[in-house]
């Protein structure tokens, strides 16, 4: 069998920027563990896989290499850049059914908007040790489900961060996400997520559903501008609507061929 991929940058204008993802288009699902090995050989953060579901409707799911997730916010930008561009779709917003329910992806100019839950995060205590695995003092701690956000103190030491990916691994579940007030934007971050595979992930939409509500209400604005600051950096443009956000970014092909499986 022979199947289309494509991968594609998402929150990015620049070619080598943003998050990298692969997406398949499907005609039916594979069995979960033939779209696991697939993610796998892939080896990015995450492989979305899709099937049509109805007019202008598609379920849609995401493997990083090792295990399925619930949420994937950059790959679902960059499965909606294949259908726009690769699938000739024309009729928008489009709807996509996933593990984290109904979501919408609509497009604004050359953008797409992606309209996600939001994920609340509340006060938190952290595990032994995380401390000294990230290295950094932590001034906030907070957790959202099964991601724990930390609020350090400038984007300085946001970006001088090098975690103990080891370490971090035994004690967190699924990620942990930095972030502290930007220099010339609203806030700045980083995430890392060695348990999933992912030891740190270029720029995360599902990290952003906990961010925008944080900073929001922390900045009293509705709408932010954030940069995720991995080496590659992502550029977001945030909207908090109290029980979903919008994330609005760009894609970029990278390439386009046929996988043999």
């Amino acid at each position: 069998m022979e199947l289309d991929i494509h991968q594609v940058a998402a929150f990015t204008r620049e070619q080598f920027g943003g998050n990298p993802a692969a997406v398949v288009p499907l005609n039916s699902w594979l069995d979960a563990t033939v779209m696991q090995k697939i993610a796998a050989e892939n080896n990015l953060s995450e492989t979305a896989f899709f099937v049509p579901a109805g007019a202008s409707e598609w379920q849609i799911r995401w493997f990083t290499p090792t295990v399925e997730v619930p949420l994937c916010g950059h790959a679902t930008l960059a499965s909606a850049a294949v259908i726009r561009s690769k699938l000739g779709h024309t009729d928008w917003p489009i709807r996509l059914q996933s593990a984290s329910g109904t979501l919408l992806v609509d497009i604004q100019s050359d953008a797409f908007v992606l309209d996600l839950p939001a994920n609340q995060p509340t006060p938190t205590g952290l595990p032994d040790g995380m401390r000294e695995a990230l290295g950094a003092t932590i001034s906030e701690a907070m957790i959202a489900r099964d991601l724990y956000l930390v609020i350090l103190e400038d984007e300085a030491t946001v970006a001088n961060l090098d975690p103990d990916f080891s370490a971090l691994q035994k004690m967190i579940e699924h990620g942990v996400i930095v972030s502290a007030p930007g220099d010339k934007v609203d806030f700045v971050s980083r995430f890392f997520a060695p348990a999933i595979g992912i030891n740190e992930d270029p720029v995360t939409g599902a990290a952003h559903c906990v961010l925008t509500p944080y900073w929001s209400r922390r900045l009293d604005k509705r709408r932010l501008v954030a940069q995720q600051i991995s080496s590659r950096v992502g550029d977001l443009q945030c909207e908090y609507l109290g029980q979903r956000v919008k994330l609005t970014g760009n894609a970029v092909f990278y390439l386009s061929g046929r996988i043999s499986i």
